[in-house]
């Protein structure tokens, strides 16, 4: 679990590489891989938040994605390494809001951001359940740490077609 002195704000993750499968016949990373990328370089901040694999196995809880929105911004294509932020926007007892920026690692420009609600859920049940005291205030302190943080431009966007 994260230390509450050490929040890194935003996260960043460990680089991924974008690996052959992945391409589509346009030659550049699917659209369905963005997803695969945001959620391997999510594994290592939601195990500081506590969590990581060992906490469906000690706690039988996890999290359901409920929500995302994608911003495909600049092409992707095999063996290209990234890096992903997170950013913590809000918690509630059961829901986290987040959003991920997707970087190439070498060069810094940005390819992709997605922005995620997440819901805290009871497996045995499978319904939502308050997230576990311990857990609930190292999100907060996430959440806290990452306010003074400038909010990405393609958060709380609309979809639809911009008109001149």
């Amino acid at each position: 679990m994260v230390m509450l002195s050490e929040i890194p704000a935003p996260f960043v993750s460990s680089p991924q590489t974008v690996e052959e499968q992945w391409i589509d016949f346009n030659g550049h990373l699917n659209m369905a891989y963005y997803g695969v990328l945001f959620d391997r370089t999510a594994d290592d901040p939601f195990a500081d938040f506590g969590m990581g694999p060992e906490y469906l196995k000690r706690t039988n809880c996890s999290t359901f994605m409920l929500e995302a929105k994608y911003h495909y911004l600049r092409e992707l294509h095999v063996g290209d390494e990234v890096v992903a932020t997170l950013q913590v926007l809000d918690v509630s007892d059961k829901c986290l809001h987040y959003v991920q920026e997707l970087h190439h690692a070498q060069k810094g420009w940005l390819s992709a951001v997605m922005e995620a609600l997440v819901i805290h859920v009871d497996m045995a049940t499978r319904k939502p359940a308050p997230f576990p005291a311990e857990i609930q205030k190292s999100l907060l302190a996430v959440l806290d740490a990452h306010r003074a943080l400038p909010t990405p431009r393609h958060v709380g966007s609309r979809i639809g077609i911009r008109r001149k």
